[in-house]
């Protein structure tokens, strides 16, 4: 059977369908993204754990924000990694398939930010796939596109810590998902000032 018409015939699970239906009108909130995950490839690898926070007009949002550890114990079992990380981690911890719930329910029709944030979606996506689901349908904006946009660079990347280095924001010592999220709306609000994006 085509592809196609098994999605078209395919019932998706509710927190989906409620995803969904928040399309219907615009937002103005943008969610800050970032993942941890075991690799780079959204086929084979996991994602460890998430960070998010709200931004709306020119404020990050501190209680609007999102975090979990996902436990993977089989992923890290089958490549015989360990899970010092899941163990030691302060962070919510939830198994995948309710993180990606809860965190469908919190990003809704936001625009998603982040830093290469086009594989933060495609992870995402990978793991929805595994529950039924379809593509992650928000707009998304990429801080280091947006920096080389506003200085005309098109020969190169840049990383988050050069950003954060050209913009003056500190390194912390620990790099979690969340802390890459804070620094990100934080480069965030500086570019989009500038660029005049609303």
């Amino acid at each position: 059977m085509l592809d196609w018409l098994k999605n078209i015939n395919k019932e998706h699970p509710e927190f989906w369908k409620t995803y969904l239906s928040k399309f219907e009108k615009k937002s103005n909130r943008f969610v800050i993204l970032s993942t941890e995950t075991s690799g780079l490839n959204p086929h084979k690898d996991v994602i460890l754990s998430i960070g998010s926070f709200a931004v709306i007009d020119n404020s990050i949002l501190i209680g609007d924000s999102f975090e979990a550890v996902l436990l993977q114990y089989k992923f890290l079992h089958d490549n015989g990694l360990s899970n010092e990380f899941i163990v030691e981690s302060k962070m919510k911890k939830l198994v995948e398939p309710d993180a990606l719930k809860s965190l469908i329910d919190y990003i809704g029709n936001a625009v998603l930010v982040g830093h290469h944030i086009d594989f933060d979606v495609e992870m995402i996506n990978a793991a929805l796939e595994k529950l039924d689901c379809g593509r992650l349908k928000n707009e998304a904006l990429d801080i280091d596109v947006m920096y080389r946009k506003l200085h005309d660079i098109t020969d190169k990347q840049f990383s988050l810590d050069e950003l954060c280095t050209i913009y003056k924001i500190p390194k912390s010592e620990r790099n979690s998902s969340s802390e890459e999220a804070y620094k990100i709306a934080l480069l965030f609000l500086k570019l989009k000032s500038r660029l005049g994006i609303q």
